[in-house]
């Protein structure tokens, strides 16, 4: 998991995304912790990109902590955070931190993680170490919240070539994503090419990137989450609520911690 593929990648991160429903997401993630844990205020948030997730919990009343590694993700989401009322904005904040080695003294009610940062972590020390990380900040019965790509689906319904076009005032970027699929590994290696133009210049600018993801298990998942005091309460596809089936790309797990 590179940090300068992100800073790379933060540039036009929020562009790619433009269409994707945060609201929606954040006011499904806000169901799922009234439903398993009604009293929950403080949430932290590994892997928080560009703020968006996070100073939408804000708006909703939690105070959120949010984490990511890449400088420019975060350079944008306190941009966002500085944008907000200050009633909102005092009860966000966003930190420097690797979702597997981040230490501080403070509990949270809920711990979330979201966009398949957990599908990030390509070995199995990586997730070890996330997952660690989750729990370490969790106060008892506190809640970690997280998606994934679903194994029996991506083997299921193989990934494939696509490309995406967007644009703002500015500049418009083309994006083929070429995928690789590593079933010994449970890894699949998603190539991107990437032209971005320059509206004004017209000048074009090549970028290749590549981002390891891993699918994952339940079976798997049980056993890494049990070790660290963590249970899982409920599994479903993500937003959707139906059980997981080989059609169900995206996973949602919601973990209780026991100790």
């Amino acid at each position: 998991m590179s940090t300068k593929v992100f800073d790379t990648y933060s540039e036009y991160y929020d562009l790619l995304y433009r269409d994707k429903d945060y609201d929606a997401e954040t006011n499904y993630v806000h169901a799922l912790i009234n439903t398993f844990h009604k009293n929950a205020t403080s949430v932290l948030e590994l892997g928080s990109g560009t703020g968006l997730h996070a100073c939408l919990l804000a708006q909703l009343g939690y105070k959120v902590t949010g984490i990511d590694q890449s400088h420019t993700m975060l350079a944008k989401a306190r941009t966002r955070k500085n944008s907000l009322q200050k009633s909102i904005a005092d009860h966000l904040s966003f930190q420097e931190g690797d979702v597997r080695s981040y230490k501080s003294n403070e509990k949270f009610d809920v711990a979330i993680s979201l966009f398949h940062v957990m599908s990030y972590m390509e070995t199995n020390a990586d997730l070890a170490a996330a997952i660690h990380t989750a729990k370490e900040h969790l106060k008892k019965d506190g809640l970690f919240i997280f998606d994934c790509w679903h194994g029996p689906a991506v083997l299921h319904d193989k990934p494939v070539s696509r490309t995406k076009n967007f644009e703002n005032e500015n500049i418009s970027v083309t994006r083929i994503s070429t995928p690789e699929l590593f079933p010994e590994r449970n890894i699949v290696n998603v190539h991107f090419d990437i032209t971005i133009k320059n509206k004004q210049t017209q000048e074009e600018t090549t970028l290749k990137e590549t981002h390891k993801m891993r699918y994952l298990f339940i079976e798997e998942l049980t056993a890494m989450l049990n070790k660290n005091g963590l249970e899982i309460v409920c599994a479903e596809e993500w937003m959707t609520k139906q059980p997981l089936s080989e059609n169900s790309w995206n996973a949602c797990y919601i973990c209780k911690n026991k100790d």
